[in-house]
């Protein structure tokens, strides 16, 4: 019996994310469509895993995501199902300093079992400039 449309687009969500915080980029590959969009905060756009491991690289020493709330919904019109994760990211700097209640949220669009799309907002860039003295009021 194969699983609704949710039930696996869910599970394919969780598996990349998995892969994703090994980091795994080769094995969060096989849940992403060839054409894939990943947006990151900031409007920065890759299209494929390899490249967004690489840019956490440089922006934390380590990181991984604490999961919380998954939910998603299917668009009558397209068949396309969107899941939208969020949670805490937590992990370190790359001066070492620790961190753990770093808000995220990720959508993601998958369509034929594949993830076609994803958009990450996560709350990097504040801590970032937070912690630079760069910031209007304290977080």
């Amino acid at each position: 019996m194969t699983a609704d449309p949710i039930t696996q687009a869910r599970a394919v969500v969780e598996a990349y994310l998995e892969r994703s915080m090994v980091p795994d980029p080769e094995g969060a590959s096989a849940y992403v469509a060839p054409d894939v969009r990943i947006i990151f905060t900031g409007g920065r756009q890759f299209t494929v895993p390899a490249q967004t491991a690489a840019f956490n690289a440089k922006r934390y020493k380590w990181v991984k995501k604490r999961l919380g709330r998954m939910d998603a919904a299917r668009d009558a019109e397209t068949g396309d199902v969107y899941v939208y994760n969020s949670g805490h990211l937590y992990g370190e700097w790359p001066d070492g300093a620790p961190f753990s209640s770093n808000r995220y949220i990720d959508t993601f669009v998958i369509r034929d079992g594949l993830i076609v799309e994803t958009q990450v907002w996560n709350d990097s860039a504040e801590i970032l400039l937070d912690r630079a003295g760069l910031t209007e009021a304290a977080l």
